[in-house]
């Protein structure tokens, strides 16, 4: 029978700070400003915010020298998930010596489609958040933070030549399932490098001697640790059952070219009926305190699900709310919501609105109430749920079903990806300037957008401080697709124009503690751009506008 190895990473620095077990729960690891810090070499503070990587080519070597290889497993770690193990699997029972490893991808993985890769595959772009966007390739490793206070270090290794192979010399009896700790000395990726203002990032570009060494410590960096023989099988995880009338017609949702597999809820599938069930509740003013508003009271269609170009919604009460509205287009994508990322999924937090006492402000129950007795309601949860039942969390479900089915995806951006429109030369222009980095150690005068908006659905979707003044508090990143038309911006809404934003990332950002670090790097208020490449940029945020989602002419 197969045998199964647990890998879990302990990240050190001196001394063991943290730790998981063999599924990858974490026993206190804390990768935040403040969370894992250490002195360097130098005797600079360094803070760490992003430890992340790939781990691929596993195999075993056994006492006679002889090498078996684990062909197609993957590994992706990130420290501030908290994700510190996984599981090879489909091991030949035996004794082993040796482990190896790659870190980073071989150049035919790397180079192909990352977009065919399903949800929890390690290399699925969404997932992993390494993907190097339209420059192809991902990035193997992911090292940033901040050093003395508030500057800012981002240490990425990718490309070939830069996989990097490991060797950890430990006795591994895998007659049966068993568990292998795995030690990263954080403290020594940074040996040899001293961090300092123009000097403190990397994107392995061919000749980088910061890149070099950077690779050499990535290869001293990892040992092997305790080894230890599993008395019980391994057990697979949980899997909740799904809530689904039988007889309701599975919803073809539509993926389109050039996008990631989305992790659509296993529990939740989309269905016609549950869809339809979905968009009714979505413009279905019930649910609000004396049937006044709906969601689509202030997500509305011809402002791409905004409520632009209002800076703060008002509720029934006329209040005003304390965050700008954001879009609802590509949330099938995402997987932490609300502006700070509190909820887990959409059907937490589209109950949220409905009580809030400065949006809609109706007690959940006394929603659920009006919506049991409504003619045709519970009929239609019957055909979604399979019963007439109707509660907060199948109110969720139905109108979680219906958002995600809400995407865009044709711009002139796409259609010129496509071969179908052109860019102008100012527009051309912007997507250069967007899709470099800023490095002029390199020669590089980009505006190195990228790091939180590449990818097909220009943004990363992580939870970042972008120096807004007064602001120490991470946001989610949102999506520039039609950003154009959804002003105005930022989570509180304080700037009217995309030149304003514009503005704010050359000349405006703040340094805080929290500042994200691929911000930080930079001169103090931004990304120096003359006022042509700030044209140019704003030209090309105009192509990612999706006509279906604009106001009628």
């Amino acid at each position: 029978m197969p045998r199964r190895l647990a890998i879990v990473v302990s990240l050190m620095a001196g001394t063991v700070l943290a730790c998981a077990d063999a599924f990858g729960v974490t026993l206190q690891v804390d990768v935040r400003p403040g969370g894992l810090q250490f002195v360097d070499d130098s005797s600079q503070t360094v803070s760490v915010t992003r430890l992340a990587f790939l781990l691929s080519n596993f195999r075993l070597q056994d006492g006679d020298g002889r090498w078996t290889m684990l062909p197609s497993q993957y590994a992706f770690i990130d420290a501030g998930r908290p994700r510190l193990g996984f599981r090879l699997q489909y091991i030949q029972p035996g004794t082993y010596r040796q482990l190896g490893f790659l870190v980073g991808l071989d150049d035919t993985i790397n180079r192909a489609d990352p977009n065919h890769w399903t949800p929890e595959h390690p290399l699925n772009p969404v997932l992993n958040t390494l993907h190097w966007s339209w420059q192809g390739g991902y990035v193997f490793f992911a090292f940033e933070g901040h050093y003395d206070g508030e500057a800012g270090f981002s240490l990425h290794l990718a490309k070939t030549p830069n996989q990097t192979p490991i060797i950890l010399a430990a006795p591994l009896d895998l007659r049966q399932d068993a568990r292998l700790e795995v030690t990263l000395d954080v403290r020594g990726l940074l040996d040899s490098i001293r961090l300092k203002p123009g000097d403190a990032a990397t994107h392995s570009r061919e000749g980088d001697p910061l890149a070099a060494t950077f690779r050499a410590n990535i290869a001293r960096a990892f040992s092997a640790g305790a080894f230890t023989v599993e008395k019980n099988p391994i057990a697979a995880p949980a899997v909740t059952p799904p809530l689904v009338n039988a007889d309701a017609r599975p919803y073809a949702f539509h993926l389109p070219i050039g996008f990631p597999i989305p992790p659509l809820p296993r529990d939740n599938p989309l269905t016609t009926e549950g869809v339809a069930l979905g968009q009714r509740l979505f413009n279905e003013k019930l649910l609000s305190r004396g049937n006044a508003m709906s969601c689509a009271s202030c997500h509305k269609p011809e402002h791409a699900f905004t409520d632009s170009p209002r800076r703060f919604s008002l509720g029934v009460d006329h209040l005003e709310g304390d965050r700008n509205a954001m879009s609802l287009l590509n949330l099938a994508w995402k997987q932490r919501f609300f502006w700070d990322g509190r909820a887990p999924s959409i059907r937490v937090q589209v109950l949220g609105p409905i009580q809030d006492a400065k949006e809609m402000h109706e007690p959940i129950d006394d929603a659920v109430k009006k919506i049991a007795a409504a003619p045709g309601y519970p009929e239609q949860f019957e055909k979604a749920f399979g019963s007439r039942l109707i509660d907060a969390d199948r109110l969720g479900r139905a109108l979680e079903q219906y958002v995600l089915t809400l995407t865009s995806y044709d711009t002139k951006f796409d259609r010129a990806a496509r071969g179908q429109a052109q860019l102008t030369v100012e527009e051309k222009r912007g997507f250069e300037l967007f899709a470099t980095e800023y490095d002029p150690r390199r020669k590089l005068y980009g505006a190195d957008c990228f790091h939180c908006h590449g990818g097909p659905l220009f943004s990363d979707f992580r939870l970042l401080n972008n120096g807004l003044d007064g602001v120490t508090n991470l946001f989610v990143v949102p999506s520039l697709r039609n950003v154009a038309v959804t002003g105005p911006y930022m989570h509180d809404g304080r700037f009217a124009t995309l030149e304003e934003v514009v503005e704010h990332y050359s000349t405006g950002v703040k340094r805080n503690p929290s500042l994200d670090p691929n911000l930080a790097k930079h001169p103090d208020g931004g990304v120096p751009l003359t006022p042509a490449d700030k044209k140019a940029l704003v030209a090309f945020l105009k192509t990612l506008t999706d006509s279906r989602f604009t106001p009628a002419q």
